[in-house]
């Protein structure tokens, strides 16, 4: 699962990579975000591309078991390749709409490897793009306003000693189909990234550090 990824590249330079327009003025900048934080996603908007800034994580709702009263909503920020068409799930009903989906635009992610408390941070980054973008989906809500959420299959053998799940990332020539698709062909593209083409940088950075106070709390990474 994917809890922690990094834009390191200005917003301009992601817009025009990217070939989108920025519509709406933001506070938000690149850098790290961390499940529940603000990043940037890439959307198609009346036939053009989009860059926007949204929540990572939608909102999943439960009920205290002591108490009985609703519980703070929670952000589900991973969703798996498996359930995106089940209708039993929570994402059948936006992964479907190809006006849903969207690029996540990344230089590199994070996850956290090691014994609770002692745990460290490993960065993957994708060798033949510098500049690189995950499958995600989003969805207006009244929680947080618009958020978005990356899909996530198995991981390659490569990345089994950091996870056993990775996320979805996009060959270049595929983000079209990845916003215009219907869902059957968008699935097709729902695969492992080339284990070769994948950078594991093992650091002694502790996970919970180096983090700036507008951050919210990092917790587990929820997959759905």
């Amino acid at each position: 699962m994917c809890n922690q990824i990094t834009l390191k590249a200005s917003v301009d330079e992601v817009a025009s990579h990217f070939k989108a327009q920025r519509k709406k003025q933001t506070n938000a900048s690149s850098g790290d975000v961390w499940k529940g934080g603000t990043g940037f996603i890439v959307r198609e908007v009346a036939d053009e591309r989009q860059l926007d800034a949204m929540v990572w994580g939608f909102p999943r709702h439960s009920t205290n078991k002591k108490t009985g009263k609703p519980n703070k909503p929670t952000h589900v920020n991973n969703a798996r390749d498996d359930k995106l068409m089940s209708p039993y799930n929570m994402w059948r009903e936006w992964f479907v709409q190809p006006g849903q989906r969207c690029l996540i635009p990344i230089t590199a992610f994070a996850e956290a490897v090691g014994p609770e408390g002692q745990m460290t941070r490993t960065w993957i980054s994708i060798a033949d793009q510098p500049l690189a973008a995950c499958a995600g989906f989003w969805r207006p809500t009244d929680e947080w306003g618009d958020s978005y959420t990356m899909v996530m299959v198995d991981a390659v053998p490569k990345m089994l000693e950091v996870h056993d799940r990775m996320p979805v990332i996009l060959h270049p020539e595929d983000h079209e189909a990845w916003l215009h698709a219907p869902a059957e062909e968008a699935m097709k593209l729902v695969t492992q990234y080339p284990a070769d083409r994948l950078v594991v940088d093992h650091t002694p950075e502790l996970w919970y550090a180096g983090r700036t106070r507008k951050d919210p709390a990092p917790t587990a990474a929820t997959l759905l």
